[in-house]
């Protein structure tokens, strides 16, 4: 795996970690116990921090960054990321905030400042614009993404399952690495 050092920073990795070869993890990242970081992954905390909470996934060809420190605003945006949050397959998260039990379609793109709450589906293909929150228990489409309805029972369980899934599936992985 490519795990590197930046700026006196390296990844910090939490207990049964996967982290396929193909993905590039640069400095002060710290992933959570349980997390799956899958093929061709880019995650560069160089200017700013990215955390990961436990049993999260970040899904084939995602791009992960921050923003750096500046006047405005003084502590940038880095990114953070809850538990149990599903992130699609090439999906773009730059300096914002996941809540836990969280599904990030395949292609959205989630913008500076945005704050997701606890419990959300954000749509495949969905663009969230800079400094919008995200109400817990809805559904969000779009380019730019709205409110579109909210959650039912079945869909708030998926999103657990979705990364249960995930923490099963990248345990097979270690155990063949092995």
């Amino acid at each position: 795996m490519s795990v590197k050092s930046f700026s006196g920073f390296s990844p910090i990795l939490g207990k049964e970690v996967w982290v396929d070869p193909s993905a590039v993890l640069y400095g002060e990242i710290k992933l959570g116990d349980d997390v799956s970081i899958w093929p061709m992954v880019a995650a560069r905390g160089d200017v700013n921090h990215i955390q990961i909470g436990a049993r999260s996934n970040v899904q084939d060809g995602s791009v992960l960054h921050v923003t750096r420190k500046t006047e405005n605003p003084p502590y940038g945006y880095p990114l953070i990321i809850g538990e149990d949050v599903t992130v699609g397959h090439k999906a773009m998260l730059h300096g914002c905030t996941i809540g836990n039990r969280v599904l990030v379609g395949m292609g959205a793109i989630v913008l500076d400042g945005v704050v997701v709450e606890d419990d959300v589906m954000i749509g495949a293909g969905s663009l969230v614009p800079p400094h919008k929150r995200l109400e817990s228990g809805y559904l969000y489409m779009g380019s730019p993404a709205k409110q579109a309805r909210p959650l039912n029972e079945k869909e708030k369980a998926f999103l657990s399952e979705s990364a249960d899934n995930y923490v099963r599936l990248k345990q097979k992985y270690l155990e063949e690495q092995a």
